[in-house]
């Protein structure tokens, strides 16, 4: 498998893929259908180069860049367990409740990308949590690693970039560079120190790539075995990030990033 890191936007053309992307509307009518005859000397026909340019066309159409933001219900017992043991739930409640807001505030409405909140559980899907502006869908069932897979395989075409809700360090830049780093890798990643990632992206061409078979999840073993599923694929890596899922990961954040996360109560 070839691995580098991802070091600047600008090692990147803006479209290196453009011509690899797949194919939409194989079933459309073309738009010019006289003379579709090649010329002679292997010149191709003035409804030839119609039909191409259409085609290029509807490709660019239904081609973009979707992030998705993977949320729960922010409700008491439900969300951030085993940081609950250490603060409190209601603190831990709270802390993601507020993350899971300024993380849709910082990196959700960029026009860069289109941003959709994958919900858990289903039933939430509409519930007003996190507001109207970003559209949501239901993670559906299964393991984590099995929701991730249903959002790589279900999205409409284009490179798809997943967050979680619980890295207070993503920014709009690490999102954009994720996005320029699948210009010509397969898939990217931003390690958390904890040996798991906070940001898993697939380029998905001409399909999505299954990644996440027996995988150990919140294990020191979660990035490698992920890596493993991957075989001779391309993957780019973004700098290291951290979560947070204990009281001392929560006293970090409040000493670094308390103006996008308000710190909550310890007790």
């Amino acid at each position: 498998m070839a691995t580098r890191t991802f070091h600047s936007p600008k090692s990147v053309q803006r479209w290196p893929r453009l011509a690899a992307m797949p194919r939409a509307g194989w079933n459309a009518r073309p738009a010019c259908t006289a003379g579709m005859k090649t010329l002679k000397g292997g010149n191709t026909s003035h409804c030839d180069r119609v039909n191409g340019i259409a085609e290029a066309a509807r490709r660019r159409q239904t081609w973009q860049r979707f992030l998705v933001i993977m949320v729960k219900a922010p409700v008491a017992g439900r969300v951030k367990t085993r940081l609950a043991r250490e603060v409190g739930t209601v603190a831990a409640t709270g802390f993601y409740r507020h993350a899971t807001d300024a993380l849709i505030t910082r990196v959700g409405r960029d026009p860069r990308w289109q941003t959709r909140l994958a919900v858990a559980p289903d039933t939430t899907q509409f519930a007003r949590y996190w507001g109207r502006s970003v559209a949501s869908r239901p993670q559906g069932g299964g393991d984590l690693g099995q929701r991730m897979q249903r959002v790589f395989h279900l999205m409409p075409p284009g490179p798809v970039v997943i967050v979680g809700s619980d890295c207070p360090g993503i920014a709009a830049i690490d999102i954009a560079q994720a996005f320029r780093a699948l210009g010509t890798a397969d898939a990217v990643f931003a390690p958390a120190e904890d040996g798991g990632y906070c940001l898993v992206g697939q380029h998905r061409t001409p399909r999505s790539l299954p990644m996440f078979k027996d995988v150990r999840w919140s294990t020191d073993s979660t990035l490698a075995d992920t890596l493993a599923n991957l075989g001779s694929h391309s993957v780019a890596m973004l700098r290291h990030m951290y979560d947070v899922d204990n009281a001392d990961d929560l006293t970090r954040l409040k000493g670094t990033a308390g103006r996008r996360v308000r710190p909550m109560a310890s007790g």
